[in-house]
Parts: structure tokens; sequence; C-alpha cells
């Protein structure tokens, strides 16, 4: 019964600091889609204060030891109370390390540098940001330097965002994967080239984007009860359950922008509106990891949004929004134009096949840059040689090179691995499902998503933190997660794309 005591103790704490957890998340969304110019220094204070107080009550000596306490015990547990505790530990173990001053320091610092982000990248300006990621570097070696780390400092940012992950094996995966996807690249473009005449070329209206978009992720199954679709410098998703905001934002150029983009972040959203009620601001109620977070959001986004069955529903409704656009554009057209194989400058823009190679340069300079093996006034230079190697690109300025990425400037070194791990993870759960539920294309073709979802919803989403991510993946599969079914679905797709 003691036991039992300390438990709903501890749950009690951690469901308050959650609550704390989910106001500072609203005040980031609040600053990358409302916040007034002269609010940005309020709000680095604010931030500080939130995180700091989070960091102090998570560290209380008293519940350190309740803790500790229960998982030194934690056979005697139940099912749900032993994960809850492996995971509340975990974050313990960690916070404990890192002085309160440096978290405030940090979160103080990011606000500042994520608004000078934006600023540079407007102006293409590299040397306005280059002293915020300097200064950025040089808290998260401190951080990791405090953490502790086996092998490599990154070891210790990664983890953050990959729990139990490490350089050296997402290395390992990274180079298989590039050992396997460079050949297949190289034999794409020594086909016929294809072109995206269908889609480029033309103005597209944002309001009419907008409404399109978001018809397309409420039939997907996102809840606007539950949610919110805004516009940011660069999408994200942020919130928890029954809050979930996610941004996009628009060119009048380019549909596939914003309307990928919601896809993607709906993606995010879905997870998250799909974590179990019972379980709520509890680690059986979050997320695993952000590599299965965003398994979700390129399987939506890629697998079932650039799908020709998906396509086949949608594109009566696409050509009913823009008529002038393409009412005379046939079907396949348009779905080929979609899914072109073209080095790119931007990734968040990058075709499937591409994508990965963006994910790799930037995971191979961040790594040099936290071990000090390249200095942050040399990145663009470091940028544009390695755009040039991987993918023939020629970077024509800072703004569309090293400065196109939010994450830098808000601290998340460690996060660019997750994107490719998502993409891994994806389409080894989208073999699955297609193994479990049968006849995939037709539910695509004829608009039934909600199959689609709750498969998502008992294999991923309603475990929550109960399974490490290498373990949720085999158990949904069947498999340990490698890269061999990503490659499956590229070749497949593309092969008959271009005729290989």
């Amino acid at each position: 019964m003691e036991l039992q005591k300390i438990y709903a103790e501890v749950i009690a704490w951690y469901k308050e600091l959650s609550m704390v957890g989910h106001i500072a998340e609203i005040l980031h969304w609040d600053q990358r889609v409302n916040l007034p110019k002269k609010g940005l220094e309020l709000r680095s204070e604010e931030n500080a204060f939130l995180e700091g107080f989070i960091h102090r009550r998570f560290t209380e000596p008293s519940m350190v030891e309740k803790v500790r306490a229960l998982a030194d015990r934690i056979d005697e547990l139940d099912e749900d109370a032993g994960p809850n505790v492996r995971e509340i530990k975990r974050g313990v173990d960690r916070a404990t390390k890192v002085p309160t001053e440096l978290v405030e320091a940090i979160s103080r610092h990011i606000s500042l540098s994520s608004a000078v982000w934006e600023e540079a990248r407007r102006n293409d300006d590299y040397a306005h940001f280059a002293p915020f990621l300097e200064k950025t570097v040089d808290l998260k070696r401190e951080e990791a330097a405090a953490l502790g780390f086996a092998d490599h400092p990154y070891d210790a940012m990664l983890d953050l965002f990959e729990p139990y992950a490490d350089e050296k094996s997402v290395q390992s995966l990274l180079d298989d994967l590039r050992g396997r996807l460079v050949p297949f690249y190289h034999k794409i473009l020594g086909c016929r080239r294809r072109d995206a005449s269908a889609v480029a070329g033309k103005t597209y209206p944002i309001e009419e984007q907008r409404a399109f978009g978001l018809h397309v992720i409420e039939k997907l199954g996102f809840d606007f009860e539950g949610g919110r679709q805004d516009v940011s410098a660069h999408p994200f998703t942020i919130g928890s359950k029954r809050d979930v905001r996610i941004t996009t934002r628009f060119s009048e150029a380019d549909i596939g922008q914003s309307l990928f983009g919601m896809i993607h972040e709906a993606g995010h959203a879905l997870y998250e509106q799909g974590l179990p009620d019972e379980h709520l601001d509890t680690p059986l109620g979050e997320s695993v990891s952000l590599g299965v977070h965003e398994s979700q959001s390129r399987l939506w986004e890629n697998i079932v949004g650039r799908s020709l069955p998906f396509w086949r529903h949608f594109y009566p409704h696409l050509q009913a929004a823009f008529p002038v656009h393409f009412t005379d554009v046939p079907l396949d057209a348009f779905y080929r134009a979609v899914n072109t194989v073209t080095p790119s400058l931007i990734r968040t823009e990058a075709d499937e096949v591409t994508y990965n190679l963006h994910v790799i340069l930037r995971f191979e300079i961040e790594r040099a840059l936290v071990a000090g093996e390249v200095a942050v006034a040399d990145l663009p230079e470091l940028w544009r040689a390695k755009m040039k190697e991987y993918l023939d690109v020629d970077v024509p300025g800072d703004a569309d090179g090293v400065l196109q990425d939010v994450h830098w400037s808000e601290g998340m070194i460690g996060y660019f691995p997750t994107y490719t791990m998502g993409n891994l993870y994806s389409a080894q759960l989208f073999e699955a499902m297609k193994r479990d539920l049968g006849g995939f294309e037709e539910l695509l073709e004829a608009g039934e998503f909600a199959p689609i979802l709750e498969w998502l919803r008992e294999k991923v989403h309603r475990h929550g933190q109960r399974f490490r991510a290498k373990e949720l993946i085999e158990r949904a599969t069947g498999a340990e997660p490698g890269a061999v079914p990503f490659m499956n679905y590229l070749q497949g797709k593309y092969g008959e794309l271009y005729g290989l």
C-alpha cells in the first residue's frame, strides 16, 4: 500500500509539471505565430522562468528520492506503473545532472536566437545569426558535458530526441541507407527527366490553398475541436492530445509547399490526438520519440499523400478548387509532377528519394560542429560544398542554404537524424499495414482513411512510451528497424514512375 501511495504522489507531481510544460509550449507557439517584435525580450524571460520552474520542481530532492525508490522496486509495480516510473526516472536522472541556471540560460538564449534566425533568413544575412549560433553550440556543449556521454557529445544531444539512440548506431544506419540510396538515385538521374509543369509556373491564391488543405487534413482525421492550423516561418506542431497546434507556410507559386506541409504536420497531430486519454500527462500518454513521431508525419505526407490512389480520390476536389489550374491537366500528369525526383535546395520540399541526403548532410555538419571540428563561421561554405557533393546543387544564398531550417536556432542539435529514422520506420509500418488491412489502395481511392488511422492508433499511438522506439516498431511490424523496407518502397514506386 505504501508503494502505491508513493506512486500516486509521484504521478500527481509529474502531471502538475506536464501542465506547466503545456503552458510553456503555448507561449512558444504564440512567439512563432503572433508575438509582436517588442514582446520578444519579455517572452524570452517568461520562457526562461517557466523552464527554470519546471527544472527546479523536477529536481526537488524529496521527489527525486521517491522516484528512485519506486525504480528500485519497479518489479513490484503493475504493467502501467512500471513504464511510467522507468521513463520518469530517466527524465529525473538527466535533469539532476544539469544546473537550473544552465537550463534557464539555454531557454532565454534560444528565444532570442530563433527570432534573430527569422530575421537573418528573411534578409539572407548569416553574419547576423552566426554569433547566436556560436552561443547555442557553446551552451549545448556545456549541457552535453553535464549530462555525460559514452563516446561523443552528440550522444547526449541525440538522446533528447531519440531516447536510447547514440551517434554510432545512427551513423551505421545512415551509412547503410546512403550505400543503398545513392546508386538508386543515380539510376533515376540517368532516366528521361520528368518535369513538374503540371503544377509549376502557376499562381495559387493563398485562401484557396488554405481551404483545400484544411479539407484534406480534416478528411484524414484531424480533429479541429482538439487542434488548430496557423501560419509560421517554418512549419511545426506543438501541444498534446486536446490542444494540438499545427502551422504551415504558403507560397503563391507552389501549392505543394503548403499542402504537403499541412499533411505532414497533421500526421504529427494525429499521433498526439491518438495518445490514450487514461494516461494523459504521464509517459504512457506521451509520444515515444521524434523518430516515431516523424514516421507518422512522413507516412501521411508521402506514402499516403503522394500516392496515386490518394489522388484518385482527391484530384476531382482539387480540380474543383482550382478549375483554371487543373481542369485540363490529366491525373497522371499531376501525379508525376508531385513525385518528380530532382535535386533541390530546400529539405522540406525535397522529393522522397533525395530527402535523406539533405538529412545526412545536416547530421554530418552538426556532429562535426559539436565536436569542434568545424567553426560556425565556416558553415555556409561547408554547406555549399556538401550540397554540391551529394546533390550537385549550387546554393545561391544562405537563406536557401545554411539558414533554411529553424532547428539550430532553437538549440535542436541532434534532431535531424530523426527525420530519416522516421522515413525508415514509416515504410516498415506501411508494409505491415498493407499486410494487415488488405485492399490498402482501395481504401485510399475510396477516401476511407479511418481504418488506416485506427491501425496506427492500435499499433503505435495507444502505447505511448510503454516500449522504446525500436521495440515499438518491431512489435508493430515483426522485424527490427532497417533500411530495406524503405528502399523496397522507393524502388517499387519510383521504379515504376521512371521505368527502371
